[in-house]
């Protein structure tokens, strides 16, 4: 009796046009980062009218947004690693529940140190629902489409962070601030069921693991409607290794990597919390209007989104490595000149756009980048530990903005400071690739 053919799952997806079934999973996976972003940037809209309601003071806000950045952290450090061994669905709709459960719990806190607990909470499912979505979408998208798609897909975290701004307009004035952390808890329990009955565990998973192997074809066959597929030819390029999957980024063939992009994530989000916390205020003290201040600082957000896409197109047209280590280094030229437009706010608005473009953008795309590196058996794990590390980086930056405004530092030099880690950033993305370029070609000479 003949043997089936056998099929690599990465061969086969990669060889196949883009199915109805796959943008599918993009879009269930762009709606899960929406809602996250919209309940992680809910907190900052309503926080004048928490302190209004229980008449705190300014460094009684400080923890609350604290609690929140820490669960984020903790979150993916926690989550990556169980994603790994459970599954990526399983631990994505419990990250979803957790997250929608204790905003809802935000929305009856009576304290504002319970709010501070309940936040933490928060950011602890929502930091284990960000990197699952890129590794689930990553591990379904063709490679020639692979970081066009998973960067527009996390755009809904920008995008949900925007319509948080417009929801709390309107539902703090009519309801209170309460109203938003109720719909920011409602959201994700209406999409549940959706995610329950369409979205897929990662075929990859599901081989790696040695499990369903009906269901594996059953999923391939949706990927290629034309094709049939028999569960008894299935395999996989990956592995599993023993041992823990923390353990695994650390093996010699990934260790150097793991550390360079740890050292991009970290010096990126310290740039773009930096930006976000603390724009208003820098642009504020210079004399203009209040209103003037959120425009111009609206603008970092809107070219982060475009930014994501246009730089996700060019990293499948060109070595991802140099896109993002050149955009990197733009954002720093880029944010070192707003210091020196601040007395004209559409110039200033102009290099705001152009550096939200180069560094938000960069950082979506230094999250695709991450999914690509690292093997099935590790990967929820390698991109969640990136996120958490990169979330070390987003504390300094919303911490430091306070203490680099204590300095008494001039604008052109306290923006020069600012732009000084996202050229670093771009130095380890450059180091990042040619040390996978170094890589390609001794394993072309060791075949």
């Amino acid at each position: 009796m003949p043997t089936q053919p056998s099929i690599g799952i990465t061969e086969f997806i990669d060889r196949q046009p883009l199915s109805a079934f796959q943008v599918t999973i993009v879009v269930l996976c762009f709606l899960i980062v929406a809602i996250d972003g919209f309940d992680t940037a809910a907190i900052g809209f309503i926080a004048p009218a928490i302190r209004a309601e229980w008449q705190l003071t300014p460094a009684h806000l400080a923890p609350l947004f604290g609690a929140g950045l820490t669960g984020l952290m903790a979150g993916a450090f926690l989550f990556g690693p169980l994603a790994d061994r459970f599954g990526r669905k399983n631990v994505l709709l419990f990250c979803v529940l957790f997250f929608g459960v204790a905003s809802l719990a935000c929305a009856f806190s009576g304290s504002l140190w319970g709010l501070v607990a309940l936040r933490f909470l928060t950011g602890l499912g929502l930091g284990g629902a960000m990197p699952n979505t890129i590794t689930l979408t990553s591990e379904y998208c063709p490679a020639k489409r692979r970081s066009f798609l998973v960067t527009t897909m996390f755009c809904g975290f920008t995008i949900g962070s925007a319509l948080g701004g417009l929801a709390s307009a309107s539902l703090i004035e009519e309801h209170g601030w309460r109203a938003v952390l109720l719909l920011g808890g409602v959201l994700p329990l209406l999409l549940l069921p959706l995610l329950v009955w369409k979205l897929p565990e990662s075929v990859r998973y599901l081989v790696l693991s040695g499990k369903h192997p009906e269901k594996v074809a059953a999923i391939l066959e949706r990927i290629a409607p034309r094709e049939r597929v028999a569960p008894g030819s299935i395999v996989v390029a990956d592995k599993r290794a023993p041992g823990s999957p923390v353990a695994h980024l650390f093996k010699p063939e990934l260790v150097r990597g793991t550390l360079l992009l740890w050292l991009t994530f970290f010096m990126s989000l310290l740039v773009i919390y930096l930006l976000s916390s603390w724009l208003p205020t820098l642009l504020r003290a210079t004399g203009i209007s209040l209103k003037t201040a959120a425009l111009v600082t609206m603008m970092f957000q809107v070219g982060g989104t475009l930014g994501a896409i246009v730089l996700g197109w060019l990293m499948d047209r060109a070595n991802p490595h140099y896109v993002l280590a050149a955009s990197y280094a733009l954002a720093g030229v880029f944010i070192t000149a707003i210091g020196s437009l601040t007395t004209a706010p559409w110039l200033a608005g102009v290099a705001v756009f152009a550096a939200g473009f180069c560094i938000s953008g960069s950082q979506v795309g230094a999250n695709a980048l991450s999914a690509a590196y690292y093997p099935t058996d590790c990967r929820a794990t390698g991109v969640s530990w990136a996120n958490g590390v990169g979330r070390m980086g987003s504390v300094v930056g919303s911490v430091g903005g306070g203490t680099m405004l204590s300095m008494g530092l001039t604008m052109p030099a306290l923006f020069l400071m600012v732009g000084i880690p996202a050229v670093m950033a771009g130095a380890t993305m450059l180091r990042f690739g040619r040390h996978r370029a170094g890589q390609a070609r001794r394993m072309a000479v060791a075949a």
